[in-house]
């Protein structure tokens, strides 16, 4: 299959992009700053500059048959939104955004953690919940993980929809090999089109 990896230098788009091709994927990894991808040289790779603040260096890179999974993350208002407009006008086959828990859809089923999450985003929540309605509208998948954490993926792992989401607090931590490899799993089988979906360490 096709991927395409936004933010492929992060350590979240570095686990899902090793992880592709580990599953025999080929990857186009795009990064602001293409040499901080650790993973040069491997076969079924090729490493792009782009940048969402700039959406026609994403659309030269994004084929119509290509499966966008972002690992998007900014501590700047904006930077999401523009990200996921970039790619949704790129026109993907699909696309897999990551989001946080507790902020948009899954803030019902979050508990106190939204609140406190509110606050501690302030101008990015609107700019977080935007970019995944932006995603939803084109019938993309978001995931809605915990606290990320560096680690193993866990054995247990799962995915719910939020209809079946258990409530976690802020301290609840999940492994971003974890969630990229649910997040590989639907690009390889959908099972939550325009729906936002909890990546679960078990």
């Amino acid at each position: 299959m096709d991927l395409t990896v936004l933010a492929a230098s992060g350590r979240t788009g570095l686990a899902l992009t090793r992880q592709a091709l580990r599953r025999g994927h080929t990857v186009t990894a795009i990064a602001r700053d293409p040499g901080r991808v650790a993973l040069a040289g491997s076969a079924g790779l090729r490493i792009v500059a782009a940048d969402v603040d700039d959406p026609a260096s994403v659309a030269a890179v994004i084929g119509a048959d290509s499966v966008v999974l972002s690992a998007l993350g900014t501590d700047r208002a904006g930077v999401l939104l523009a990200g996921a407009k970039a790619v949704v006008a790129a026109g993907p086959r699909r696309i897999i955004w990551l989001g946080a828990y507790g902020t948009g859809a899954s803030a019902g089923v979050a508990g106190p953690a939204a609140g406190v999450l509110a606050k501690l985003l302030r101008d990015r929540l609107g700019d977080k919940v935007e970019a995944d309605n932006t995603v939803l509208a084109a019938g993309g998948t978001v995931f809605h993980a915990g606290l990320l954490a560096d680690g193993p993926e866990s054995p247990g792992r799962r995915t719910a929809g939020l209809d079946a989401a258990p409530v976690l607090d802020l301290t609840t931590t999940i492994s971003r090999d974890t969630v990229a490899a649910a997040m590989l799993d639907e690009a390889e089988a959908p099972r939550f089109p325009g729906t936002v979906a909890l990546p679960l360490a078990g």
